[in-house]
């Protein structure tokens, strides 16, 4: 199997069995976010409860509806940050952004290293960034309403 071949087969598991995906309900509990990509129509919701002390995500999870490349980076964020204390996973965002305007990966990126990809199709990057600016809206106790940003970089808008 061709690496770029690899990385298509890892986003369509992620989309065809979403980890860590709840009912609306469900992603109403806890600190919980709501973010749209007006571009395309994705939306997410996103719920992530820290531990009594704030330290570290106990739980997470996403409701909502998009393209393969949203909700399957949802799965991913959602998989990659459970367990992690808030800086570790604003660190994360932080690295899937810059791998996102073409930036190598690291190796523990795990799953999420199957996004590079999109990095070549600016209008997916939105998609792919979706989770990522709900997690950093949620863990900075945002308003909870956020359009995706849109990237300024190397003609990218």
């Amino acid at each position: 199997m061709e690496f770029n071949e690899l990385y298509q087969e890892i986003i369509l598991d992620h989309y065809r069995s979403p980890r860590n995906n709840c009912s609306e309900q469900e992603a109403s509990a806890g600190n919980c976010v709501k973010h749209e990509n007006p571009l395309c129509g994705d939306e997410l919701l996103l719920s992530v409860q820290l531990d009594s002390k704030g330290g570290w995500i106990e739980k997470i999870c996403f409701a909502g509806h998009g393209c393969s490349i949203s909700q399957a980076s949802a799965s991913m964020m959602t998989e990659a940050v459970q367990g992690l204390d808030r800086r570790q996973a604003l660190a994360l965002v932080e690295r899937v952004r810059e791998m996102m305007r073409g930036a190598e990966p690291d190796e523990e990126l795990g799953d999420v290293e199957a996004l590079q990809g999109v990095s070549k199709f600016p209008v997916r990057i939105k998609c792919a960034l979706l989770a990522w600016m709900a997690l950093k809206d949620a863990l900075d106790g945002g308003n909870g309403n956020y359009q995706t940003e849109t990237i300024h970089e190397q003609g990218r808008s």
